[in-house]
């Protein structure tokens, strides 16, 4: 298997993940969220907003061939994100619950270096799409 196809698998199950996991902070009330750490509404809800844009930067810029280098930027952003998970998981005293969002974040990790360094998407200016036409020089 290359690692083209490795990074699209995980790419794929991250997105899942970072769906399900960001569409209920949108939709659920603020009420129902509330775990053994308190949180801010607020936060919250730009967390599932960051969750559901990062699931979308993860398949769409490699899908369309567009603007394909967001995917290690977005995989990028969702490492910090697992960051914070780690971290509120500890402080709320569910050690062993950490190690969910720590294998998240790994992954995360190993799409955003996979997409920069190891197989990086070809966009379609790489690819020999681009318009030939040149804009015009302004003299």
């Amino acid at each position: 298997m290359t690692m083209n196809r490795r990074l699209w698998i995980v790419q794929g199950l991250l997105a899942l993940i970072f769906l399900a996991a960001g569409v209920p902070k949108l939709v659920l009330p603020i009420a129902s969220m509330q775990g053994p750490v308190e949180i801010p509404g607020l936060f919250l809800r730009s967390i599932g907003v960051c969750e559901v844009l990062g699931a979308i930067g993860l398949i769409l810029p490699g899908l369309l061939k567009v603007r394909t280098g967001l995917t290690p930027l977005a995989a990028a952003g969702l490492v910090i994100i697992m960051v914070g998970a780690v971290s509120i998981t500890l402080i709320g005293g569910q050690g062993a619950l950490a190690v969910i969002p720590l294998i998240v974040g790994l992954l995360a990790g190993f799409v955003a270096y996979g997409r920069w360094r190891l197989a990086p998407l070809v966009g379609a200016e790489a690819a020999g799409s681009r318009r030939t036409s040149k804009a015009p020089a302004y003299e």
